[in-house]
């Protein structure tokens, strides 16, 4: 949110509300503001801000837009809400007498301060009479106690209001003071960089140290012709003035240019003298204006020189006299110099140098023609070294001299005499070398030889021991005798210095004589203007005679200016009819007396050089008994003997007396002149020549020359009595002497001032040094101007101006019709001492400071209206933000109510939702908490129980590992005693059973041993048996199957055996080679064993070698994922790229696209420069061709008597004649009478200039009438050839022969004219030139005399021709008489008829032109057959050459071929082939298409011919006698009946072609006949008879009407250019002419949009292609000079209209003016305003429209003429600082919208013209945006795109406050700006080109309009015109 600051008030949330509130001129801007925190609560705290805003502009976001001042922070404020009858009331009871009403509270003033000389403070209480002391606060914010002066009770004076700070015209300022004039200047050169202001009759010039833009040819165009006070002050304006006054008021004017060295004198001299030659040009082709220029650099050289203040510093005064014709154009010039100072020839002081002709010299020594100057550096010579500074910063000697010898060549100084004059300037500085060597105290020698005095002697041309003599000796001369007596050295150095200074004094008057002679002009003088470039007051530390002079000078400047000033204000009132009294003012008589009246200074210094034994001393004694005591301007002072004091009006000076008296006598001895005039170059005795003759004391000057003979005041009349020693008068009476003269001249003209000022002595650009500044005001006059006019009525106003600017103080009732009487009623109520004002009869006069009590009336009440309307408005405001905080706070409660409510019914929601939710929850933990402690317990039971049952199993399961243990042991146990219990047993039991066996045993053998036994044995075996023998049986099957078993298993076996034995062997083998195999096991072993620690080591490199692997497996992934993620990176980077190329591709397409069309608008451009320049060369050839007929009609009047009507020329040239040249007929006699009344003298040199340029004129004619004879020729050639069998008839000869006599006569009238014309001027030479140019060797005698010889050969060369062609004439006669032949019969006895009518007549010489025609022709044939030849060679040539090269060719592609493969072979000879035919097949094609249009046209031809052809036979036929009709069949003739539908072709008779161009073109007015016609009816006619002599195959009858046209139109033009109707009038119907000569031409092109009908009517004979670029030429140089006339109707009304006139009243308020009064704002009935400019547009569009010009062509003048209206607009308000303001930006842009308005109504917005206001829109725009933060800075930078830097810097240096709410822009804004704008690459021009005219083209516009349909009004006067 914005809160209120000191720049007002701010709110970001305000929205545009447009409100118009009109108050007394004031515009208020009310918007809508949504959010207005920002304020303060109620009103009460209005003025608590430092600066409350009525308006401020910060684009659409702010409240107001301009800003009011009330009062400062904790400040009461009656004194702003009172009323103006209030302060009335206040202001009665104080004293009336003075300003003490004004030294109120907050009144600011001016207090001395000894380091700014015035400083600003403002009072913290109301002054009362009787204080002793002011309470004061400094802007610094420091409080101090002022003390007034207990004697005089004086005021410390009151400063300016800030509105009045920075005025162009100090006498402007309400306090004419020191302080308010020192601040003003100030504020203009630091702030606004602003060198030149006005103050009063004086403009005051700042030095600025710095190159500025505002001198060029525009800037000088621009004040051209403007009133003083309508532009800013400027050097230009009073050149201006002074130029104006001359041919005003047929008075002489001066230009007084003074101030101190460095302040500029001589550059502002120099841009005067510029403006006047810009302006005025010369009379005469021998640029005097460049002469006078030139005159600068000369001067410059030798009479300039370095000095502590200045680097280019005038050591010399000059008053130079610019002479002027009555026509007021420069005819020459004459320059008086003053008091040269000699005495820097031999010294200069530290830091300082010699004049710069030495240096110059010095630095071009090596230059081949300097050699025998034998010069080398400056450092070198004794002249030239002192100063200790040989070369300035930034200039280049070199070049200067190549500068000085250029301007001394123009000046007509020839090359002999400038080696002259730099050889006696090379002497000098050798003279300055030559030493002398004491002999004794009085005598001294120079060495023998000595190089210098050598090398002087020798450039001298005099004699070494003469003048080695002279040098150490003098002559004294006594009553009786005369003797020689030698000098001491310091009396030789001091004759050396003494005659170096008097040769260079002399040579400094010789040149200035011979520019004088240069720049002299033998006309009659009428009036001149005169440029006095003279030293200012100075006082150095040590003063001597040359100050004293100078300060001389002054006063006498300042008495005359002091008078003058004087003078205007006694007219001023007069004029006024105002009652007077004599005015106090400062006179410097009593000063002036001191020094030059009798027993003054002067005549004392003069008595005392006179006396033998006179001193300095003696002198000074004279002076104190003289004038010490008795004169209050004299003082001695006190520490001094030898110096006095005088009180100058400027200061007091103290002179030293040492030097005077020889500074004065200015002594050089004798005999060393008589040296020099005895010497042998020439030059040097020239320069002592003028000192042998008596010159006159008031005539002479201090450098000896006779002033300008031309001054209307007569010198005093030399007396009878004077002697030959005149020229010994002393330096301070010559200067005396010319001094009076020079104020009898400027008495006698009208005196115009320019004060220059040094602003700082350390030449820093645009630094401001107070003191110095404030000595220099006192010096130069200024603050005396001020003193008179304060002393008087300083102020003044128009009753209209006065009404306008204090209407606010004005009642309704109070406002009367009659504004004079208004305003008597209104100043007798606001002023009650009629005493501080007066009325006059167009103004009313103020005292000083009136003004400023009635601003700070009309500020006070504008202030309290402001705040009444603030506290309404925000009072408004404030209810309005409190009714709407009052709906936002019901609003808001509503619905927070309801926001409330909604809260609880959810609170309540919220809580039996809490209750539900606790008592599942409570549940929930409770349940969740006992099953937690239930699982716990289960847990814990599972747990222990699991625990115990572990335990248990754990104990069982040892159980049982013990029972198994136990049985396990227990069973071994048990098994060991079983099995050793079981062993026990079995061997019991063996031992028992063995036992047993033994006892069974026995019985057994016993047994066996009885029968019985056996029996017993064999009772079963017979079952036994049977048994065994079926076992035997089974046994024997089982045998046979077993044996054939056994029989398969033997062979089976046999087999196996076989293969066992085969595998035996094999295993012996494999054995042995197990054998072999187990030793290579073994090695094998070994082998494995190796490898088994190989594989070892190698498991041990290939677990390293997996870890690496590994590893590199890792990085490898790793690698390979950051491949990845680059891949995926480069992908995205790749798209990222195709995009960004992609992207690229599109801005690379866009700004191909773009410049492309940049270069398309570049070329397009390039083509309007182009064509611009071709314009421009046309326009200034068509002004050089006026100038030229202007000058041969002159020369006619002049010459020879003049004769009105037809003057005839050269039969070729009148026929033949060029579209660029005029009809010899004079149709300006009405000049006459005013040529006649120039007197005889001026005759002769411009006779000279004429002839000579008419001289070259007539050779380029001849040139051109030669190259257009050779082209008939050539056309005739082609004719002839082609009608040669046809056209062989007598008719036609005779007809050819009349014409080439009457080309003969005319020919001869000619001669004898030119001759008779040359014989005149010979005679007028003769009787009017002086001796010296009609003298046999004299250039103009000699060219004279050229001219009649060549004209006399001439003359001879006709006659030899004459006698020629008599001789073949005879010759041809006798070839001619013995021809009998039958076909020729008719012809031979026509001739012979002829040739005998032709004695008769004595017309032979026609004859032999006829033969001479044939032979011509005949010859011409043999050329033409002989180039045919040779072209017909050439193109056989060229076709031999062409088969050559496609042989090579074709050789080349074979051997390319044959290295091909066949396949290729064949495809590259087929590709060639189809190639070659290709080709061929497209030539054949060009070539048929070539024949078809040859056919075409020949078809014409014939048809042309044919038709020709028959007509001839039908005249044949008329023309052929009885008897031959008899002899030869008679041919029926066909008798053509007349056609209903015409042809679309006018035919009329040769000779009625005068009568057709007067009555179609020079007497048509487009006012009378022509507004009835058809849009572009002449065109048509002019065209249709074209059509007609085209129809007839009449190439003289078409030549010689478009000849007659395009000269008829020069010719309108010409006599009524300055008519706008009739330029617009031809400008439509030459732009018709135009289009009809292409639309009908027959070309494609210009056929497209035609009828049939139309393209019937095209011209079928002549190609009229020249034609049309020559009125297409002649259109242009129309449309210029249209351009010219709107330029010189509109250029008065623009300033007037677009500025001035407030077109919406009350918006800009009238601010108060000085002396130099502004054009008034304020519309009177004479003056111009936007709808005058808007009713010229709507006349100037009608008319144009109503001569039916073509739409394109109307655009384009619409665009030149909103162009102009922008540029002139523009260029005044960037001179203008009064018309930079707010309100004005407003104006400006409401008039340019009524402009875009009127193109809106006018359908012509396409046509450009709106773009071309675009800079004077965007200077409007600038006025009014905000100037003060970065962001302001930015917008305008982009916004002033149309203006360069230079515009916009000086429209916001030239920024004013019309009132006192605005604000001015700050310096720092400024640099911002330049800042922002450094890189911007524009023109540093300051102004447009309101000259220039944009390049016009002519766009192809064919008529629909039907030939044959166009009517013919009787009122043209064209009976003699028949339709075809």
């Amino acid at each position: 949110m914005g809160q209120p600051n000191n720049e007002g008030i701010h709110c970001p949330s305000v929205a545009c509300h447009t409100l118009p509130c009109r108050l007394h001129g004031l515009f208020i801007h009310i918007f809508k503001a949504d959010d207005l925190s920002c304020f303060a609560e109620g009103t009460s705290e209005i003025l608590k801000s430092p600066y409350e805003l009525l308006c401020s502009r910060k684009g659409e976001t702010e409240i107001f837009s301009m800003e009011v001042k009330p009062v400062l922070p904790g400040k009461e404020t009656p004194t702003a809400l009172e009323s103006a009858e209030n302060l009335c009331h206040k202001r009665c009871e104080m004293e009336i007498g003075g300003l003490e009403y004004m030294y109120v509270k907050y009144a600011r003033v001016w207090i001395p301060d000894p380091e700014e000389v015035w400083k600003s403070a403002e009072l913290l209480k109301d002054y009362k009479p009787g204080d002793k002391v002011l309470q004061l606060r400094l802007e610094e914010g420091k409080d101090l106690e002022y003390c007034l002066d207990p004697k005089t009770k004086e005021l410390p004076p009151l400063r300016n209001p800030d509105i009045l700070v920075g005025e162009n015209d100090l006498t402007a300022l309400s306090y004419l003071h020191e302080p308010a004039v020192l601040h003003n200047l100030k504020v203009r050169f630091i702030d606004s960089k602003l060198i030149y202001t006005y103050c009063g009759i004086v403009l005051v010039a700042i030095n600025p140290y710095e190159q500025l833009p505002i001198y060029g040819e525009d800037i000088i165009n621009a004040y051209s012709g403007q009133n003083m006070g309508d532009m800013d002050p400027h050097i230009f304006a009073v050149a201006e003035e002074a130029y104006k006054q001359m041919a005003r008021d047929e008075r002489n004017q001066s230009i007084i240019v003074s101030g101190e060295s460095g302040a500029g004198k001589t550059v502002s001299a120099k841009y005067a003298m510029r403006y006047f030659a810009t302006v005025s040009g010369s009379a005469s082709e021998a640029n005097v204006e460049e002469k006078v220029l030139a005159s600068n650099p000369i001067m410059e050289s030798i009479g300039n020189a370095k000095t502590t203040r200045n680097d280019n510093s005038s050591r010399f005064g000059k008053y130079i006299e610019i002479g002027f014709d009555k026509r007021y154009r420069i005819i020459g010039a004459n320059m008086r110099t003053y008091l040269l100072e000699k005495s820097r020839v031999v010294f200069q002081a530290e830091e300082e140098r010699n004049y710069h002709i030495f240096y110059q010299l010095c630095a071009s020594a090596a230059l081949p023609e300097f050699k025998t100057l034998r010069l080398g550096n400056a450092n070198y010579f004794h002249y030239t070294k002192q100063g200790g500074s040989p070369v300035i910063d930034g200039i280049d000697d070199a070049k200067e001299m190549v500068n000085t010898r250029q301007a001394c060549t123009l000046l007509g100084i020839s090359d002999s005499y400038q080696m002259g004059i730099f050889r006696i300037l090379a002497g000098i500085l050798h003279l300055g070398n030559v030493e002398f060597a004491s002999r004794d105290s009085d005598s001294c020698a120079i060495p023998p030889k000595h190089d210098p005095l050598t090398i002087f002697c020798d450039l001298m041309g005099v004699d070494y021991e003469e003048m080695a003599h002279w040098l150490c000796h003098r002559k004294l001369a006594t009553a009786t005798e005369t003797y020689i007596k030698p000098i001491s050295k310091l009396h030789a150095i001091n004759a050396r210095d003494a005659l170096a200074k008097h040769i260079y004094a002399n040579l400094f008057n010789w040149i200035v004589d011979h520019v004088n002679k240069a720049l002299h002009s033998t006309v009659k003088q009428h009036s001149f203007i005169g440029v006095l470039d003279i030293y200012g007051f100075e006082t150095f530390e040590i003063n001597s005679f040359e100050q004293f002079c100078i300060n001389y000078a002054n006063e006498k400047l300042q008495q005359q200016f002091n008078m003058h000033v004087f003078k205007l204000e006694q007219e001023e009132y007069m004029k006024e009819q105002i009652p007077w009294t004599l005015i106090d003012f400062y006179d410097n008589q009593p000063c002036i007396n001191l020094i030059e009246a009798k027993m003054g200074v002067l005549d004392l210094l003069d008595e005392e050089c006179k006396m033998p034994k006179g001193s300095d001393d003696t002198w000074a004694q004279k002076l104190y008994n003289t004038h010490l005591n008795k004169c209050a301007l004299f003082e001695k002072p006190r520490l001094s003997n030898k110096a006095f004091i005088i009180k100058h009006f400027a200061d007091k000076v103290e002179y030293q007396c040492e030097g005077f008296l020889e500074k004065n006598k200015d002594t050089v001895y004798e005999e060393q002149i008589k040296v020099l005039k005895s010497s042998k170059f020439k030059l040097l005795p020239e320069l002592f020549q003028d000192e042998e003759k008596a010159i006159s004391p008031t005539s002479a000057t201090p450098s000896g020359r006779v002033p300008l003979s031309r001054t209307p005041v007569k010198p005093a009349k030399a007396r009878p009595g004077q002697t030959s020693k005149e020229h010994k008068k002393t330096v301070g009476h010559q200067f005396r002497n010319s001094l009076h003269l020079l104020m009898e001249t400027l008495n006698a003209t009208t005196p115009h001032y320019v004060r220059c000022i040094k602003p700082n002595d350390f030449k820093f650009p645009f630094t401001f040094d107070e003191k110095r500044a404030v000595q220099q005001l006192r010096a130069c006059g200024v603050l005396e101007t001020i003193r008179i006019s304060a002393a008087g009525f300083p102020s003044r106003w128009t009753y209209q101006e006065f009404f306008s600017r204090y209407r606010v103080l004005m009642k309704q009732k109070d406002v009367l019709s009659d504004r004079k009487q208004t305003c008597k009623n209104v100043l007798e109520k606001l002023i009650l001492d009629k005493d501080k004002y007066q009325f006059g009869k167009t103004k009313i006069f103020f005292r000083a400071g009136q003004v400023a009590y009635l601003e700070k009336i009309r500020a006070d009440k504008l202030r309290a209206a402001c705040i009444r309307i603030q506290k309404t408005i925000r009072g408004w405001l404030m209810r309005k933000k409190y009714m709407r905080m009052r709906r936002a706070a019901i609003t808001i409660q509503r619905y927070v109510r309801g926001h409330q409510a909604r809260c609880y019914a959810t609170f309540l929601r919220r809580t039996r939702a809490a209750i539900i939710i606790q008592k599942f929850q409570r549940m929930y933990v409770v349940r969740k908490r006992y099953q937690c402690m239930r699982d716990a317990t289960i847990a814990l039971q599972a747990l222990l129980r699991g625990y115990l049952v572990r335990n248990k199993y754990q104990m069982m399961l040892r159980e049982h590992k013990s029972i198994i243990i136990q049985k396990h042991v227990r069973g071994w146990l048990a098994r060991v005693h079983y099995h050793r219990t079981l062993k026990a047993i079995v061997y019991l039991q063996c031992c028992y059973r063995r036992m047993m066996a033994k006892r069974e045993l026995k019985k057994l053998k016993i047994e066996a041993r009885s029968v019985e036994r056996y029996k017993k044995l064999h009772i079963g075996l017979e079952n036994k048996i049977m048994q065994l023998q079926r076992k035997i049986d089974e046994q024997n099957k089982e045998y046979k199957s077993l044996l054939e078993k056994m029989n398969n298993l033997e062979i089976t076996y046999s087999t196996e055996t076989e293969k066992l034995r085969s595998d035996v062997e094999r295993l012996r083998m494999s054995e042995e080679e197990a054998k072999n195999a187990t030793n290579r096991v073994l090695s094998l072993q070994e082998e494995i064993a190796k490898l088994r620690k190989e594989l070892h080591q190698t498991q041990t490199e290939k677990k390293t070698i997996e870890e690496w692997a590994d590893k590199y497996k890792h990085e490898t992934e790793q690698l390979v994922s950051e491949l990845k993620e680059q891949n995926t990176l480069l992908k995205t980077e790749k798209e990222e790229l195709n995009r960004r190329i992609h992207d690229q591709a599109k801005e690379i397409t866009e700004t191909m696209e773009k410049k492309l069309v940049e270069e398309t608008k570049q070329l397009e451009l390039d083509l309007n420069d182009e064509r611009l320049r071709y314009q421009n060369l046309l326009n200034e050839f068509s002004r050089l061709e006026e100038r030229y007929d202007d000058l041969k009609d002159e020369m006619n009047l002049m010459v020879s008597i003049p004769k009105p009507g037809h003057k005839r020329t050269d039969s070729t040239h009148s026929s033949n004649e060029s579209e660029y040249t005029f009809s010899s007929e004079i149709t300006e006699a009405e000049d006459l009478p005013l040529r006649m009344e120039e007197p005889s003298e001026k005759k002769a040199p411009l006779d000279m200039s004429l002839f000579l340029k008419l001289q070259k004129r007539v050779t380029e004619l001849e040139q051109e009438k030669q190259s257009l004879q050779d082209e008939l020729d050539r056309k005739e050639e082609q004719a002839l050839r082609a009608k040669a069998k046809e056209e062989e008839r007598p008719p036609i000869r005779g007809a050819e022969l009349e014409y080439e006599s009457l080309k003969r006569q005319e020919l001869e009238s000619e001669n004898k004219k030119l001759k008779n014309e040359l014989n005149e001027l010979q005679k007028a030479l003769t009787e009017t030139r002086a001796p010296e140019v009609t003298a046999p060797g004299a250039p103009a005698y000699r060219v004279l005399l050229d001219q009649l010889t060549s004209v006399s050969e001439e003359l001879e060369v006709r006659k030899e021709e004459v006698l020629i062609l008599r001789s073949q004439l005879v010759s041809q006669k006798e070839a001619i008489q013995p021809k009998e032949d039958k076909n020729t019969m008719t012809d031979s006895t026509i001739l012979l008829e002829d040739v005998q009518k032709m004695k008769d007549k004595g017309e032979i010489a026609q004859a032999y032109i006829g033969l001479k025609e044939t032979n011509r022709l005949l010859e011409s044939q043999l050329q033409s057959q002989k180039k045919s030849h040779e072209n017909e060679l050439e193109s056989l040539r060229g076709e031999i050459q062409s088969l050559k090269e496609e042989n090579n060719r074709q050789q080349q592609l074979l051997a390319q071929n044959l290295q091909l493969p066949p396949e290729a072979r064949i495809e590259a000879s087929l590709q060639h082939e189809i190639t070659r035919l290709t080709n061929e097949n497209l030539d054949l094609m060009e070539q048929l298409e070539k024949q078809d249009k040859t056919v075409r046209k020949l078809k014409k031809q014939l048809k042309v011919f044919a038709k020709k052809i028959g007509e001839l036979e039908v005249g044949q036929m008329e023309n052929i006698s009885p008897g031959q009709i008899i002899d030869e069949p008679i041919r029926p003739v066909n008798i053509p009946r007349k056609e209903k539908d015409f042809q679309g072709m006018l035919e009329y008779k040769k000779e009625d072609e005068q009568k057709l161009v007067k009555n179609l073109i020079l007497e048509l007015k487009p006012r009378g006949v022509a507004v009835n016609l058809i849009p572009g009816l002449p065109a048509y006619i002019l065209f249709m008879c074209v059509r007609h002599a085209d129809y007839l195959n009449d190439d003289q009858k078409v030549r010689s009407l478009l000849t007659s046209t395009i000269n008829g139109i020069k010719k309108v033009l010409k006599k009524r250019g300055d008519d706008f109707e009739t330029v617009s009038f031809w400008l439509s119907n030459t732009c018709r002419f135009l289009h009809c000569l292409k639309q009908y031409s027959g070309e494609e092109g210009f056929m497209k949009h035609n009828t049939p009908r139309q393209n019937e009517h095209c011209l079928t004979n002549f190609d009229l292609a020249e034609y049309r670029q020559v009125l297409s030429d002649l259109a242009i140089q129309i449309y210029q000079q249209l351009v010219r006339v709107l330029e010189n109707i509109l250029q008065p009304m623009i300033v007037s209209g677009m500025l001035e006139h407030e077109t919406i009243q009350g918006v800009s308020g009238v601010k108060p003016t000085g002396l130099r009064k502004r054009t008034s704002s304020i519309a009177d009935e004479g003056t111009y305003t936007l709808d005058s400019i808007i009713r010229q547009l709507n006349s100037f569009h009608s008319v144009m429209c109503q001569h039916g010009m073509d739409p394109e062509l109307i655009k384009q003048v619409v665009k030149q003429m909103f162009y102009i209206i922008g540029a002139v607009t523009l260029n005044n308000l960037l001179l203008r600082k009064d018309m930079c303001s707010w309100s004005k930006g407003m104006q400006i842009r409401y008039n340019v919208s009524q402009l875009e308005e009127w193109l809106r109504d006018k359908n012509l917005m396409n046509s450009g013209a709106k773009e071309t206001l675009e800079p004077l829109i965007q200077a409007a725009q600038l006025l009014q945006v905000k100037k003060k933060t970065d962001e302001d800075a930015e917008a305008i930078c982009s916004m002033c795109n149309a203006l360069t830097t230079a515009q916009i810097v000086k429209v916001l240096n030239l920024y004013t406050p019309v009132n006192e709410f605005e604000e001015r822009v700050l310096v720092s804004f400024i640099r911002t700006i330049q800042l922002r704008l450094r890189d911007r690459k524009d023109s540093p021009q300051l102004l447009m080109d309101a000259k220039h005219i944009f390049p016009v083209t002519f766009p192809f516009n064919p008529s629909s309009l039907a030939l044959e349909t166009i009517q013919i009004p009787a009122s043209l006067g064209l009976g003699f015109i028949s339709r075809v």
